[in-house]
């Protein structure tokens, strides 16, 4: 198997180390590098990482290297061709995501610039918390072209809709197809008019008030899963969609992923980081991606752009 490039994972919290071991399964890339702020913990990851190639066989080699803020450690991670940061804190029970943006936005602007001085043409996909505001600060912080910065949000709200619906339906998972656009939040867009059930239309499947109940219960996944937990977030189903989004970077697949990337003109929507689905490639996002929405549906889509693109005003200043 031909291996090529190398993939950063920034933070090596459950998150973090999840997508460096899928990645490095993955068996695609030459290298993985797992960074963390905690001395020895990103090197003892890969250390162990490595040691199960024999038993999953697979080469890629993973690198661990601690990090300082003012940039110590970062000379690991040069030439990346990704970048997936996962660094800040995790939501707490009772926390919103966007509790987290004033802690998160220093955390993030300082991997950003560190990241931006030694792999300058790299392809950023951001999952840290607030996550539309955090992928807008890390272009800002980075200088990068809007299409080199990514934000993780669609697939992992995409990927729990369609477990909701299946689970609702007692179909398999395969059988389901679903889509989320808007916003990482409170204004995540389901687009119920997307979505099948093994080829049937979800309306013909399903009544109006069970389709509601499923986009709120999609709407508050990551809520769910972190009052469960107790103590920190979701990181299985996250991971999967990051490392995912990397794959489709590193093999130039130009698949179509819901992610949050930069519309502009698109849906008449202009100037904000907002979940669509876009075509991803080498370069990070290709194009976006416009697909047929209701009425209602556009109107949501225009409602979360507004809302999150006052908040991701404001990050500048973070």
């Amino acid at each position: 198997m031909s291996r090529s490039g190398k993939v950063t994972v920034v933070g090596a919290g459950f998150y973090g180390s999840t997508t460096a071991l899928r990645l490095a399964e993955y068996d695609i890339f030459e290298t993985v590098v797992l960074t963390d702020i905690v001395e020895g913990k990103s090197e003892g990851l890969a250390l162990d990482i490595n040691q199960s190639r024999s038993i999953e066989n697979f080469e890629t080699k993973v690198v661990g290297a601690t990090t300082t803020a003012d940039g110590g450690g970062y000379e690991k991670t040069a030439n990346s061709d990704v970048v997936v940061i996962t660094a800040g804190l995790p939501r707490k029970s009772g926390m919103s995501r966007m509790d987290l943006i004033g802690v998160n936005a220093g955390i993030v602007r300082g991997v950003a610039e560190n990241l931006a001085k030694y792999s300058p043409n790299s392809v950023i996909i951001v999952v840290s918390n607030p996550l539309d505001e955090m992928t807008a600060l890390t272009q800002l912080a980075t200088k990068f072209s809007y299409n080199k910065v990514i934000g993780q949000a669609g697939m992992l709200d995409t990927a729990r809709f369609t477990n909701f619906v299946a689970e609702k339906c007692g179909v398999d998972i395969s059988g389901v197809k679903t889509l989320t656009l808007g916003s990482h939040g409170e204004t995540m867009v389901p687009v119920p008019s997307r979505c099948t059930v093994n080829g049937k239309a979800l309306s013909d499947v399903l009544s109006t008030v069970d389709i509601a109940d499923l986009v709120d219960k999609t709407r508050n996944g990551g809520a769910e899963i972190v009052a469960l937990l107790k103590t920190g977030s979701a990181y299985y189903a996250p991971s999967a969609a990051a490392a995912r989004m990397a794959r489709a970077v590193i093999t130039d697949s130009n698949e179509v992923m819901p992610v949050c990337a930069w519309v502009n003109g698109e849906y008449g929507i202009n100037g904000v980081y907002l979940g669509v689905e876009a075509q991803i490639g080498k370069h990070g996002v290709n194009k976006v991606v416009e697909t047929n929405l209701t009425a209602d549906e556009l109107a949501s889509l225009k409602v979360a752009a507004e809302a999150v693109r006052t908040k991701q005003a404001d990050v500048k200043d973070l």
